[in-house]
């Protein structure tokens, strides 16, 4: 429903338009309703978004099924801010092994267990998703 003020040759009025079907309005003016037949059927609204301009993103790792029970995993979604080791690294339990920047906090990643950095699965500045694979420990 659509509400119009028009003021014609001094006098004011009030147009509400309730249904439109074809070319058969039913609309009332200041309370009084009519079935106004017009002489073609509206013209369909398109609607047109405009996208802002797409930046420069890193790309978005995205969770893996991992078969290796040794991956340690994304626990929230973020941004790589510092990868701490490299592959080839001998790692201890609760050692920093990267930094991930998540809702403007920054989480250190720490390792889940001892052992040797088999591979890492992000560098800095990537996007990650929860549950992706960050490094392989073996």
């Amino acid at each position: 429903m659509k509400s119009f003020k028009y003021t014609i040759n001094g006098s004011g009025y009030k147009v509400v338009i309730n249904s439109i079907e074809d070319t058969i309005a039913e609309v009332e003016v200041n309370g009084t309703p009519y079935r106004v037949e017009m002489n073609r059927p509206p013209k369909k609204q398109v609607v047109t978004i405009k996208r802002p301009a797409q930046t420069t993103t890193p790309p978005v790792t995205r969770p893996q099924t991992s078969i290796s029970a040794s991956a340690l995993k994304s626990p929230l979604p973020g941004v790589i801010l510092d990868v701490v080791c490299k592959a080839g690294d001998t790692v201890k339990k609760g050692q920093k092994v990267m930094v991930l920047e998540a809702m403007k906090m920054e989480n250190a990643i720490n390792s889940d267990r001892d052992g040797v950095v088999k591979e890492v699965k992000v560098n800095k500045g990537d996007s990650v998703l929860e549950g992706a694979d960050l490094i392989i420990i073996e």
